[in-house]
């Protein structure tokens, strides 16, 4: 196939739209369903980054992609019991490699995974098929299906689920281009091969960066690496569990991503694992409300007329001070950055978040300073050297 024709582009006035080989035959089989642009645009994204993830780890590696960003991203490590909890994966069984790392990829910003892309780093087995047939999702990228695994995805979306097959040995040309308005860019593609060595100046008065941090921190730099920016990524046990893309002020993306993982975090606290929640309501509702009962407007979940609606009884409050006290729990976390810190506060507010290990360019005028709030903290930081924007 050389090229497939679109329903429209980005938005549905515009057309007409198609994706295609300038030469020889595009790598991907549409197994099911008909992919749109952003679809597209999110499969060849989320490809990649597994792909990398794969061979930095040597473990399965899945992401789930929302407007060509992750939401998630994670290697297929075990899950524990209040993992499998978390994800809402505790009624499954015996999952796979492969499996485990989906359910931590999705898990990870559940709101924001609703109606994802999702991309596979290996065959998808039953184990992932069964997974993400109980989740709002548009569709999958990977090499290959089980016969089983395709005939679960294939009934998805009343028949309609994209399931996209990319050949694992495909390799595109060195230069990329792209136009806009009218004026075509070109530039050589950012073939970056992330592994130990990018961490290797460390920088601050703690120089020690375990293995598994390190492991951590490739997850965190590969994830920025097809995640728009400005982006800041935390990762604690091989995934991603804070992503703040696309923000114009680096600090900003600090915030973003330090909250999303502070809400990872909170979800296993025992007064959100025992929300009393009715038999009947659905993942996305039990999402939404967690969310708001972690969040500073808990008093809308526990309003009368709003909690009959998903508990058998009220909850009780869960207060800023018990909050914060579990949060002083969160330890050796992870923090990637695909520019330099340009201030000091990045430092202090990833440190609310138990960032213990960090990577970032460095090249800063204000270098001293970050690495100065770093050294208070007993922070291990490393400058990699390498700026790694994606727009």
């Amino acid at each position: 196939m050389k090229e497939f024709e679109l329903k429209y582009g980005c938005n549905p006035n515009q057309k007409p739209a198609r994706v295609f080989m300038q030469n020889g035959e595009l790598p991907i089989e549409i197994l099911n369903g008909k992919p749109g642009y952003i679809n597209l645009l999110d499969a060849f994204n989320g490809w990649q980054l597994v792909r990398e993830l794969k061979k930095a780890t040597g473990l399965p590696a899945a992401t789930s992609f929302k407007h060509v960003s992750p939401a998630g991203a994670a290697v297929g490590l075990p899950l524990t019991d209040v993992e499998k909890k978390i994800y809402w994966v505790d009624d499954m069984g015996e999952l796979t490699p492969m499996a485990n790392a989906y359910a931590r990829a999705r898990g990870a910003d559940r709101m924001s995974s609703f109606g994802d892309f999702i991309s596979l780093s290996d065959v998808c087995d039953v184990a992932t098929a069964k997974l993400i047939k109980r989740e709002v999702s548009d569709g999958i990228i990977a090499p290959g299906y089980e016969p089983e695994a395709l005939e679960i995805l294939s009934a998805k979306k009343k028949g309609n689920y994209c399931v996209i097959k990319i050949d694992p040995e495909y390799v595109p040309a060195p230069i990329e281009r792209k136009d806009v308005f009218g004026v075509t860019f070109e530039q050589g593609r950012n073939e970056l091969v992330i592994n130990d060595e990018l961490f290797a100046n460390v920088v601050t008065e703690n120089k020690d960066i375990p293995e598994s941090a390190r492991i951590d921190l490739a997850i965190a730099m590969i994830t920025l690496k097809y995640t728009q920016s400005n982006s800041v990524c935390y990762t604690k046990g091989g995934q991603a569990i804070g992503i703040g893309a696309g923000q114009q002020s680096r600090i900003h993306c600090t915030r973003l991503a330090g909250q999303k993982a502070d809400n990872w975090f909170l979800r296993q606290n025992p007064k959100v694992l025992n929300l009393p929640f009715k038999d009947g309501i659905g993942r996305a509702d039990r999402d939404n409300s967690i969310d708001v009962y972690i969040g500073d407007e808990y008093e809308d979940i526990l309003a009368e007329g709003t909690w009959q609606k998903f508990f058998t009884e009220k909850p009780s409050v869960f207060t800023r001070e018990e909050k914060r006290a579990w949060l002083d729990k969160m330890d050796n976390v992870c923090l990637g950055s695909d520019a330099f810190f340009p201030f000091g506060d990045n430092i202090e507010r990833a440190h609310k978040s138990g960032v213990k290990y960090i990577a970032q360019p460095g090249g800063s005028v204000r270098d001293d300073n970050v690495i100065d709030t770093c050294n208070k903290y007993g922070i291990a930081m490393c400058f990699t050297g390498i700026r790694l924007f994606h727009h």
